[in-house]
Formats: structure tokens, C-alpha cells, sequence
């Protein structure tokens, strides 16, 4: 087969955590091969909220996602485009005493496990940070490191700095079936076959289907994510909002528009990749929006979006070697809050392809959990 044909690590899905994986893969000096059925950032990594987040993340997710904040702040380096990326800090707000006792008890648990980088922030702080909050709030808790970028901003740039060391991308084709013969893979394509020695699982929403191939089912739903944007409106916030006892998510961004999120979900069709947004979700989140931000009672809402993601029963994701088969690893399943992990979760990719072993902890990731469980579906 020719050279064209053939590479060192072949990707299949070319969203963020699959460009991130051949940029890293590029800086090791192992030139990938990146499949993506659509384009680029296409489906969840180009629309998204944009969360550099550590707040609130389930505790297994920690060590990643603290690790992966420091490649943010430093993202200029890596890629050559900041990303939009702006650091004011991620804020979920209390707005009753049932929301008190949620985060003081989430801070007590994450104190007792070592970790400080979320703090408890009183009404008062909190009212002179966002002014036009509403003057009932009683406080939340704060990651004052967490920050936002812009998702489809940052996918292509890590697409682009990857191409730029020596991956391929491939776009608009659409991998059929990937199997293993000898010391090579065989992935067997819209546009032909192609082989590698290694192959890299990160195909979002569709991953389950290259997962069965590799006799490892897993109980992936498909979903959703909502947002809407609002028109420009005159700077009153920095910080990124979150919701606790009702969804929310929700900033504003330095063009002045207005971000809503919290995960709501459309309705969607992964096998004709349509979505059609919820309607009365969506006016539910409005109705949280005003009740916290009681001017944005008269914002107008400009547009509406949705991206098919993948989620986890659990919704931790699955990160890891194959445990069927040989030179196989997974990314996938990240449940509407891959996007901050996406700078380490490559980084991680690399490393257990160059030498086996991660440099943080991912075993909570593994996907034989879900055969230990019983949760798996399909022939085993």
C-alpha cells in the first residue's frame, strides 16, 4: 500500500480531543493520520460553551482538568492563537439555603481530598463581582483559575499546528470498519483503506460503533447539548455562571453577546446527524436566566445551536487502551464537558502510544469498567 495509504497512528474523529491527540502525537515526532466524517469541530467541539473548567468536576476528572488549565493559561505556545481564551474566574451561585448546603458540602468533600482551587465566596463578593445579579443570591463557590475560549477557535488551531508538524487530516470521509491483521491496523474507508500500526478511538457520538468492532461494547447515549446567543448587550459580567439546584450556564462574551447554556439537550438523530432544539427547555433556562439577572428580562435572542455529543452513564469519560485489542486507545464519551480536558487528553494519547503509560491517573476512564458493571450492551 502506498505511502499516502498508510501512517504511524491512524485517528478516527477529528473533533478536539482527535487534533489534540495528533498535535501531540506531531510534537513526539509520530506523524498521524486524523478521519473525520464531516469537518472539523463540525458536531460538540465547535459548539459548545467554551468552559475552561475545573469547578465541580467529578473527582476522578480532577487531576486532569487541574493539569490541563495549566496548558490554557500557556495555549498561545502550544498552538500559536490564544483562543479567546480570558480568565475571570467560574462561579456556581446559591440561590436558596438547599444550594448552600449542596456546596458547602461539595467544598468539605473537596477539601478532605487536598484540593483548594475552589473557595467558597460570600453574597457580598459575589454582588460586587456581578453587579446586576440578583440581590438574593446567598453566595457560591468559585474556582477564581477557570476561564473561558472560544471552542471552534480553538479546535481548528490545534488542527492547524498539527498539520503545520506533519498530520494529515481527512475530511468528509466516513470510516466503515477497522480490524486488526498482523502488526497493522486496517481501517477501511469512504475513500479507500488505510493502514497504521496503532489506532486512536475519538470519534464522539459514534465511538461505541468502533468500539464494538474491538469486541468492547459500551452504553453510549447520544445527546445534545443546547445553546443559545443573545444580541450584543453593555458589559455587566466577566465571570462564567453556573446554576446548582436548576441548569445553567451562562457569560457573557467580549463581543458583548450573551451565552446560555446548562445542559439542556435537543432532540437528536446521530445517524442522520440532525438535531431540533427544545423549545420549552430553552425557555425554561430563559426564565432561570432572569430570575438571576433580572435585566436580561429584555435581551434578545439571536440564535440557537446544538452539537451531538456522546455521554457516559456515569458521564466520566472513557480514556484509555483498548482492552481487546492490541495498539488501540479510546478518547470519547466526555458528556457536554470534554472541552477544557481537551489540551491534556491529547497530551495523554501520546503518551500511552510513545510509552504505554499516562502521566495521571485515568484508570477511573477505563472502559473495562463497563463490562465489570454490567452496564455493557451487545454481543460481549
Amino acid at each position: 500500500m502506498d505511502g499516502g495509504h498508510s501512517a504511524q497512528v491512524i485517528i478516527v474523529g477529528g473533533g478536539l480531543h482527535g487534533s489534540s491527540a495528533a498535535l501531540h502525537l506531531a510534537r513526539a515526532g509520530i506523524q498521524a493520520l486524523v478521519i473525520e466524517k464531516n469537518y472539523v469541530g463540525r458536531h460538540a467541539s465547535g459548539v459548545n460553551a467554551g468552559g475552561v473548567r475545573t469547578l465541580s468536576r467529578h473527582l476522578a476528572e480532577v487531576p486532569l482538568a487541574l493539569a490541563s488549565r495549566e496548558i490554557w493559561y500557556d495555549i498561545g505556545s502550544l498552538v500559536d492563537d490564544d483562543c479567546g481564551f480570558e480568565q475571570h474566574g467560574q462561579v456556581r451561585v446559591a440561590e436558596n439555603d438547599a444550594d448552600v448546603a449542596t456546596l458547602r458540602a461539595r467544598l468539605q468533600a473537596m477539601q478532605s481530598h487536598g484540593y483548594t482551587h475552589e473557595e467558597w465566596i460570600d453574597a457580598d463578593e459575589l454582588r460586587a463581582m456581578m453587579p446586576r445579579i440578583v440581590p438574593t443570591v446567598r453566595g457560591g463557590l468559585i474556582a477564581r483559575g477557570d476561564a473561558a475560549a472560544d471552542p471552534y477557535r480553538t479546535t481548528l488551531a490545534f488542527r492547524r499546528k498539527a498539520a503545520s508538524l506533519g498530520a494529515r487530516f481527512m475530511e468528509g470521509v466516513r470510516v466503515h470498519e477497522t480490524r486488526r491483521e498482523g502488526a497493522q491496523w486496517i481501517v477501511s474507508t469512504s475513500a479507500g483503506r488505510y493502514t497504521a500500526p496503532t489506532l486512536i478511538n475519538c470519534a464522539g457520538a459514534w465511538a461505541d460503533r468502533l468500539a464494538a468492532q474491538w469486541d468492547e461494547p459500551v452504553p453510549l447515549q447520544p445527546i445534545s447539548p443546547m445553546m443559545l446567543v443573545t444580541l450584543r448587550m453593555p458589559h455587566f459580567l466577566d465571570a462564567v455562571v453556573l446554576g446548582t439546584g436548576r441548569p445553567l450556564s451562562f457569560k457573557q462574551r467580549a463581543n458583548g453577546t450573551v451565552l446560555i447554556g446548562g445542559g439542556r439537550r435537543a432532540w437528536v438523530d446521530r445517524d442522520e446527524e440532525w438535531t431540533e432544539l427544545d423549545f420549552r427547555s430553552l425557555g425554561e433556562g430563559a426564565r432561570t436566566v432572569c430570575a438571576l439577572f433580572p435585566h436580561m428580562a429584555d435581551a434578545i435572542v439571536n440564535r440557537g445551536w446544538a452539537g451531538i455529543e456522546a455521554a457516559m452513564p456515569d458521564e466520566i469519560p472513557v480514556i484509555g487502551p483498548s482492552l481487546r485489542r492490541e495498539n488501540a486507545f479510546h478518547a470519547f464519551g466526555f458528556s457536554a464537558h470534554g472541552f477544557e480536558l481537551g489540551p491534556v487528553v491529547g497530551r495523554l494519547l501520546a503518551e500511552l502510544v510513545t510509552t504505554g503509560q499516562a502521566s495521571l491517573p485515568i484508570e477511573a476512564f477505563s472502559i473495562g469498567r463497563f463490562a465489570r458493571t454490567g452496564l455493557a450492551s451487545g454481543p460481549q
